[in-house]
């Protein structure tokens, strides 16, 4: 097959596109759960806990580092790890995410009721207002995209950016609510160009 450097350019800005109009779309999506979300996290006297699965669960580490830079004491969880003894993370005075574009993978309906029965807040970020995850948690974060970048629309794409802008819009506004100052991001960060 010929590569044609038009098409590849073409593909590379439909996907920057698709991406950036789903970015663009939680705008509307933001709600009392979202301010409600940000009050109960700023009031927590435990930790974040961030968990999901597969792709989302790489973006929850990402979510873990930007909350842990910024102020906010967090940890990540594996759902899969968690039903297999990480659960023994958790405290009562944690509040928990769960990030999940579907929410119903196997793994995040066992985790859910172990969370609920625990008596922790939980906050589901989601890609579908009408899944378990979504059903059960106490919050919703809405994180629906209208379409993946993948020509498939199937691989992560436009859903797992939405997840991690939404990661960034509790963080930002905690950072400014706890008034973290460039002396304090410089704190947690001593090494690099950052510190």
């Amino acid at each position: 097959m010929k590569i044609s450097p038009t098409a590849i350019l073409r593909t590379a800005k439909e996907t920057l596109t698709t991406e950036a109009q789903a970015v663009l779309g939680l705008k509307n999506k933001l709600d009392k759960n979202f301010i409600q979300a940000v009050e109960d996290i700023y009031y927590c006297t435990g930790r974040v806990i961030v968990t999901g699965i597969g792709k989302s669960a790489i973006i929850a580490e990402k979510v873990v580092a930007t909350l842990n830079s910024t102020g906010t004491s967090s940890m990540f969880m594996h759902a899969a790890d968690a039903i297999h003894g990480d659960l023994g993370m958790m405290r009562e005075e944690d509040i928990i995410i769960c990030i999940s574009k579907s929410g119903e993978s196997p793994e995040i309906k066992l985790l859910v009721p172990l969370v609920k029965n625990n008596g922790n807040l939980l906050i589901g970020m989601v890609g579908n207002k009408a899944g378990y995850l979504a059903q059960q948690a106490d919050l919703v974060l809405d994180t629906t995209v209208p379409k993946e970048a993948c020509p498939n629309n199937l691989a992560p794409t436009s859903s797992t950016t939405a997840q991690m802008a939404m990661g960034d819009a509790l963080a930002v506004c905690l950072l400014k609510l706890r008034g973290f100052s460039p002396k304090d991001f410089a704190k947690f960060h001593p090494g690099g160009m950052l510190g």
